[in-house]
């Protein structure tokens, strides 16, 4: 589902754009200190933010396959597709559900020899824009920290023929509980090295469609 917002402001365009986005870093710590615990750029296209009980980042990189491609692998056929690409991955069901928002998948995987799981909630599927958004709500990489973090993805089509990939990531801490850092960033990296071992598939797949 998309929602469009529209609204006005008594705030000049330029004064509004400065606070909102050149100086956003620095004026939201003053705005809402309260809540709004730090901001940081980090390396690359990364905007990380840290709001009491939410530990967010939002990143944007590429590939050069094209939206509609990656868009099916990643979310449409990724039942049947990542455990011949992932050797660890050894099946992916749904234990509620039939691929619709709501749905619940639990994917068994073998980890450090030992057989684990986690299980990913659909939270929304906009084929037509590629956007596809889902949560970690139970399982081996959700932090004890952590309820649940939810994953939000957008494909858009690159002037080279790839994908531009925008990724918001959002970590909800149970109460109080401050997000082990280094816990994240082992879950970040493990992320990224799924994404490309996909990408790495469909660039020698060329007949995969």
């Amino acid at each position: 589902m998309l929602i469009s917002y529209e609204s006005t402001s008594a705030i000049p365009p330029a004064r509004l754009f400065k606070a909102l986005n050149l100086d956003a870093d620095n004026l939201i710590l003053m705005v809402a200190p309260q809540v709004i615990q730090s901001s940081q750029i980090t390396f690359g296209h990364v905007f990380i933010i840290n709001i009491m009980g939410v530990f967010a980042f939002e990143e944007e990189s590429t590939s050069p396959v094209a939206p509609a491609r990656l868009y099916k692998a990643l979310a449409l056929d990724a039942d049947n597709l990542i455990p011949n690409i992932n050797d660890s991955i050894k099946n992916v069901e749904n234990v509620v559900g039939n691929g619709e928002p709501g749905t619940i998948k639990k994917i068994t995987f073998v980890e450090g020899g030992k057989e684990c799981y986690v299980k990913h909630q659909i939270d929304g599927v906009d084929k037509d824009n590629f956007g596809y958004n889902y949560s970690i709500v139970e399982g081996l990489p959700l932090p004890d920290s952590c309820e649940k973090i939810s994953i939000e993805t957008k494909l858009v089509a690159a002037p080279n023929g790839g994908s531009i990939v925008k990724l918001n990531v959002k970590f909800f801490t149970k109460g109080d509980a401050q997000l082990n850092e280094q816990e994240a960033k082992i879950g970040k990296e493990k992320s990224e090295a799924f994404f490309k071992s996909v990408e790495a598939y469909l660039l020698a797949n060329p007949s995969y469609n």
